[in-house]
């Protein structure tokens, strides 16, 4: 299996070689940059695996940048981590709602790091070339693309995880820390209101072609995705 790569966006020089020494020693190759500039050419130059993205950067937030990231089609299925002192709830589902995969608060243990970068990675494996389709609607866990027809719908990597455990447990409602364990994973800590803010991304990129009313909302007990709605 090949060296993964870690991008780490930080601004701060302890932090940042703090973080490029233990990740080095971890296993990973580590590209470490202290602006949005610098990271660019870095990915430019090769895609990481995972992004460490400091929320408060010199020339760009990382909140801007994340969402360029999952803007860009050769970008959006990179993780990124947001890395940040900001604590607070509404901090959190800010960062998640702008496209990052996960939230880790500063200060933290490498262990806490190390986990939540081996559940990026595992997340963003592809286990099945299969074809999964509920009536115009196709998910390809081969090329990771969602289409309708001929058009490709613009999914972020956890939109597109989301979906695709729907897809494949239809008719079945699941609670938000149902949904949490079995997309996000059990050993990331993320707030149960995440799940409400990417369903709404996830109707959203449906609603042109009608899909979004595949993902009913079971009030008081979940979400369920719903074939007989086609």
């Amino acid at each position: 299996m090949s060296q993964k790569t870690v991008l780490v966006v930080e601004d701060e020089r302890p932090i940042r070689d703090m973080l490029a020494f233990n990740l080095g020693r971890a296993g990973y190759e580590v590209q470490a940059v202290d602006d949005g500039r610098e990271a660019r050419a870095a990915i430019a130059n090769r895609c990481p695996d995972v992004v460490l993205m400091d929320w408060m950067l010199p020339d760009v937030s990382g909140l801007e940048f994340t969402r360029q990231l999952k803007r860009d089609p050769r970008t959006r299925e990179i993780p990124v981590i947001m890395v940040t002192a900001l604590a607070d709830e509404d901090d959190r589902v800010t960062g998640l709602d702008a496209g990052a995969d996960d939230y880790i608060v500063k200060p933290f243990s490498q262990r806490e790091l190390l986990a939540r970068i081996r559940a990026a990675l595992r997340r963003g494996t592809v286990s099945a070339d299969e074809v999964v389709t509920v009536g115009q609607l196709k998910l390809n866990s081969a090329s990771l693309q969602v289409t309708v027809g001929e058009e490709i719908i613009p999914l972020s990597r956890t939109e597109y995880r989301l979906l695709e455990f729907f897809m494949r447990h239809p008719g079945r409602v699941y609670s938000r820390s149902q949904l949490l364990d079995s997309v996000w994973g059990g050993n990331v800590y993320v707030e149960e209101r995440t799940v409400d803010v990417h369903i709404r991304r996830l109707r959203k990129a449906l609603t042109p072609s009608g899909y979004d009313k595949l993902i009913r909302t079971s009030r008081g007990a979940g979400y369920c995705f719903s074939p007989r709605e086609v």
